[in-house]
């Protein structure tokens, strides 16, 4: 690794000098150290990077085109290095990241803010939104998605987390309506249902030894905005499937009662995608770091959106 540096360094030199003389003075080295290392350059490449006559030389197409992925990693291991020497990483420029509405201003929002706050260089911008971006044609750098992944092979995906989903309904409709004692049961209440795509999102409980029992919920109330079935299941619409973190408060202070507590949903899981790309910027491995370390935490005590 070290020789193909010490080759790119005294390539990017000779491309840029006037002629091999002038780059061996720059670099410190004889002109037949920097001929052979170009010489070699090109027996190991197969192509002509320099077009020599006895009055100038001048880079082949194949030189111009390597010339410039050479000059960019070397910027790249120069900036890589100011880093290291400066003891701590530290990202620029602007990260721009989608994510989901209300799991954004819960969970992910707080923790890309305080990224941003650890590194003053970090210009960041998310855009709140339930709809599946396309992130290269965007201009996004990242999303964050909850829910199996549809398959693409230009994307790179890691799961940062996955969250619970809980059955609740307020006290005064099971008081009224009186509360399910299995998943079957549930064709028989009232629901409320999230709508997602133009489709109803389909309940799934754990049923013991039956293994995974999915329904479409029957519902007079469907909704694409999982705050406000929240709302309308604390006001006694019926019952709803819902994440844990949304209802984290609501449970705790009776507003909600959690149905079926023995029979648990299926865990959403949650991902960080990206755009297939040669290398990761470091912004974005910052980021995807941040949230793999304390989304969990952050998913297990959620906190009042920002």
């Amino acid at each position: 690794m070290q020789a193909l540096n010490s080759s790119l360094t005294v390539f990017v030199a000779a491309a840029e000098s006037a002629s091999f003389s002038q780059a061996a003075e720059n670099l410190h080295l004889t002109r037949s150290a920097v001929a052979k290392t170009i010489g070699r350059l090109e027996g190991r490449l197969g192509v002509t990077l320099f077009s020599r006559t006895t009055r100038r030389q001048t880079l082949t197409d194949e030189g111009a085109l390597y010339y410039e992925f050479c000059r960019r990693a070397l910027d790249e291991i120069r900036m890589a290095e100011e880093m290291l020497e400066g003891g701590k990483l530290q990202a620029s420029g602007k990260l721009r990241v989608s994510v989901p509405v209300l799991f954004g201003h819960f969970c992910v929002a707080p923790l890309l803010a305080a990224l941003a706050k650890e590194h003053p260089g970090l210009a960041l911008e998310i855009s709140f939104s339930d709809r599946q971006v396309d992130l290269p044609a965007e201009g996004f750098d990242m999303a964050v998605r909850i829910g199996m992944l549809d398959d693409s092979s230009s994307l790179i995906a890691r799961q940062l987390t996955s969250h619970a989903m809980v059955l609740c309904a307020s006290p005064a409709y099971l008081r009224e309506a009186g509360e399910p004692v299995l998943p079957e049961d549930l064709q028989q209440h009232a629901a409320i249902a999230y709508l997602s795509a133009g489709r109803i999102l389909k309940w799934r409980i754990k049923n013991g030894d039956k293994g995974m029992y999915e329904m479409t919920p029957s519902a007079r109330l469907i909704m694409d905005d999982m705050q406000g079935i929240r709302d309308s299941a604390v006001a006694g619409g019926g019952i709803a499937w819902l994440p844990d973190w949304l209802v984290r408060e609501q449970l705790i202070n009776g507003k909600l009662v959690q149905v079926l507590k023995n029979c648990s949903s299926e865990r959403q899981p949650v991902y960080a995608v990206w755009p297939q790309m040669p290398y990761l910027p470091l912004k974005v491995r910052l980021a995807v770091d941040k949230l793999v370390s304390e989304l969990p935490a952050m998913i297990s005590g959620a906190e009042d959106p920002i």
